[in-house]
């Protein structure tokens, strides 16, 4: 687990649990690359980086498994912009 973050393999999405509520990434994966869709942080959690967490952890994860990624969620892609330290993970 990275930070928290799981691999929800069966909903197409990683998740991370914070105080009762669950923010996710759905995503898909084809021939070695994790495109990321869609990011949705729980209104209850906004305003305390948890999106930025959940983005970290996938990114970890990716890392791990050895996959690029394709940050089609306009939040995703603006992380790794922001993030050259993952920019090798970029499809």
């Amino acid at each position: 687990m990275a930070d928290g973050v799981r691999d929800n393999p069966e909903g197409h999405r990683f998740e991370l649990d914070l105080d009762g509520h669950t923010a996710f990434a759905t995503y898909q994966r084809t021939d070695g690359v994790l495109t990321i869709l869609h990011t949705e942080v729980p209104k209850e959690l906004n305003g305390r980086g948890i999106g930025s967490k959940l983005v970290r952890g996938l990114l970890d994860i990716a890392r791990r498994e050895g996959v690029k990624v394709l940050p089609l969620c306009p939040f995703v892609a603006a992380y790794m912009d922001k993030h050259p330290e993952v920019a090798d993970l970029r499809k």
